[in-house]
C-alpha cells in the first residue's frame, strides 16, 4: 500500500505511527537508514498529502525530524520554534493536521543542551525572545533536583528542564485544545514526547500524561 495515501493514513493506527518513528530514529542511529527517492515522493504527493504525525520540535539546526527518524517527502508536518513551546498558532496548525488532515500522532521533540532552554535558565532578555523563553519558566519551577547551579551552565539541569518542558507541552496541547482533546478521547490521535541526544542521534521517547 502506498504509505503517501488515504488509504494508508486511513488504517493507520496511532501505535503503528509511534512505532514508525521510533524504528525510523533506531535505523538513524544504527546507520541502517534508507535513502528515500525524493524526486518519487514529490511525484506520489503532487496530488495530495497524507502525513502519519505532527512534530513539534526546536529550531536548532541539529534537530532534522525528516532526518532524526529517516523519513521523507510527505511523512510528517514538521513545526519548528526555540525550545519546541506551544502557542496559538502551533495549537491551530496541530489542530489542522490532526482533524482535518488526519495525522495519527502528535510529538513534542526536545533535545540535549537547547540555547532556548539555556536561555530561560539564565532568564536572557532580548525582544521577542524574551516572551519565548519565559514559557519556559513553568518548567524551570517543576526542576526540584537540583539544587546548586540552576542556570544554562549546569547541562544536568538543563536537560532536566528540557524533559519537563516537552512534558509540560504534551499536557497544554489537550489541556489548551479541546479539538484535539476529544481525538485523543477517542483513541484517534496520540501524544508523546520525546528528548534527542545531539551526542548521539537517539531519541529517547517520554509516555504521554494521563488523560482527566
Amino acid at each position: 500500500m502506498n504509505r503517501h495515501s488515504n488509504e494508508f493514513l486511513n488504517n493507520l493506527k496511532p501505535a503503528e505511527a509511534l512505532q514508525m518513528l521510533q524504528e525510523g530514529n533506531q535505523r538513524f542511529v544504527n546507520k541502517a537508514g534508507t535513502t528515500p527517492d525524493l524526486l518519487q515522493q514529490v511525484k506520489e504527493t503532487s496530488g495530495g498529502q497524507y502525513p502519519f504525525a505532527t512534530i513539534l520540535s526546536c529550531m536548532d539546526s541539529r534537530t532534522s525530524v525528516e532526518l532524526t527518524f529517516n523519513l521523507g517527502i510527505g511523512d510528517v508536518f514538521s513545526i519548528r520554534v526555540a525550545g519546541n513551546v506551544l502557542n496559538e498558532d502551533i495549537l491551530g496548525s496541530m489542530e489542522y493536521a490532526t482533524k482535518v488532515v488526519g495525522t495519527k500522532i502528535i510529538m513534542v521533540l526536545g533535545h540535549t543542551s537547547c540555547g532556548a532552554i539555556k536561555g530561560a535558565c539564565d532568564h536572557a532578555e532580548l525582544g521577542h525572545l524574551t516572551q519565548l523563553v519565559n514559557k519556559v519558566i513553568p518548567a524551570i519551577d517543576q526542576e526540584t533536583t537540583t539544587q546548586t547551579e540552576r542556570n544554562g551552565h549546569n547541562l544536568t539541569f538543563v536537560n532536566h528542564v528540557a524533559e519537563l518542558n516537552v512534558r509540560l507541552v504534551m499536557e497544554q496541547i489537550t489541556a489548551q485544545s479541546p479539538v484535539i482533546a476529544e481525538l485523543v478521547e477517542a483513541g484517534s490521535v496520540q501524544v508523546v514526547g520525546g528528548i534527542y541526544d545531539i551526542a548521539t542521534g537517539q531519541v529517547t521517547f517520554l509516555e504521554a500524561p494521563v488523560q482527566a
